[in-house]
């Protein structure tokens, strides 16, 4: 009998840790991160009066897994979705590569459900970018800006 008493506390307790959960969950903004579009060009070359050489390269570098990675570690408060439709927020941030350091080469937009901008700016460093967004749409969430 006593153990039964334990089995059904048991049971109850995990329900109550489910349900507060979900309850949670339910609070945080859905965010979908926009795919990221960066671009990097470099190049070089070098030569003398009997031969010369040359070489560049560049190409696409996508930086979405790397913000949703950095908005995991940046912005708990927030679930990032692969649904869009799903979202309570969209981020565009988009990387350029290839700049010199004293350059901003993060820029980022924040958009609601309705589709309005309602933060952007740049930045230099990705987590900065992903603090300034996080920080922007946690303050519009709070505010019950949201339907």
């Amino acid at each position: 009998m006593k153990s039964l008493k334990l089995v059904v506390l048991f049971c109850l307790t995990c329900l109550i840790a489910i349900s507060v959960t979900a309850q949670d969950e339910k609070n945080k903004p859905r965010v979908f991160i926009s795919d990221s579009k960066s671009w990097e060009i470099s190049g070089g070359g070098s030569g003398t009066h009997d031969a010369a050489a040359g070489a560049g390269g560049g190409g696409a570098r996508p930086q979405t897994a790397e913000i949703i990675k950095t908005f995991g570690e940046k912005c708990p408060d927030v679930i990032v979705t692969l649904k869009q439709d799903k979202a309570d927020y969209v981020v565009l941030l988009e990387h350029e590569g290839g700049k010199p350091g004293f350059n901003k080469d993060n820029k980022f937009v924040v958009f609601n459900n309705d589709g309005d901008a309602i933060k952007s700016g740049s930045t230099r460093a990705l987590g900065n970018a992903v603090k300034d967004s996080c920080t922007a749409l946690m303050n519009d969430w709070r505010t019950g800006a949201q339907k």
